[in-house]
């Protein structure tokens, strides 16, 4: 994302399980940033029994330092009939958020989304394991 704004939180979806923090003195971005993971977690793909985080959907979570909210994620396929319906939950829900200024979510493709994205969680469910 570039609008010039300071990177405060970086949080990648459980596929690689790394959280970084640039300005570690500001107490109230760790909560946003549960509070941020919690709402995504309650978003589906309603084709799948498993949220969009433990399908590995999502990339990446910015939380800047005025609270806006930037999400990179992706879809299971580029097809994926609910491509207009899932990233627009994200924001929606992640807004309501009380604190949250703005939400962008962009949706990628690159890398392209497999099953060794999901997280063990995901897998055990779909009887992938």
């Amino acid at each position: 994302m570039n609008d010039g704004l300071a990177h405060n939180e970086l949080v990648s979806g459980p596929q690689t399980e790394n959280v970084t923090s640039a300005n570690s003195a500001d107490a109230t971005a760790p909560d946003l940033k549960d509070k941020v993971l919690a709402a995504i977690k309650t978003v589906y793909d309603p084709e799948i029994p498993v949220d969009i985080y433990e399908l590995g959907l999502i990339y990446e979570i910015n939380i800047y330092p005025v609270n806006n909210v930037y999400i990179q994620m992706t879809l299971t396929s580029p097809s994926c009939p609910s491509a207009e319906v899932i990233p627009g939950e994200v924001q929606q829900k992640i807004k309501a958020i009380e604190g949250v200024n703005d939400v962008k979510v962009d949706v990628t493709f690159d890398p392209p989304y497999s099953q060794d994205m999901m997280s063990e969680e995901a897998k055990l469910e779909l009887g992938f394991m």
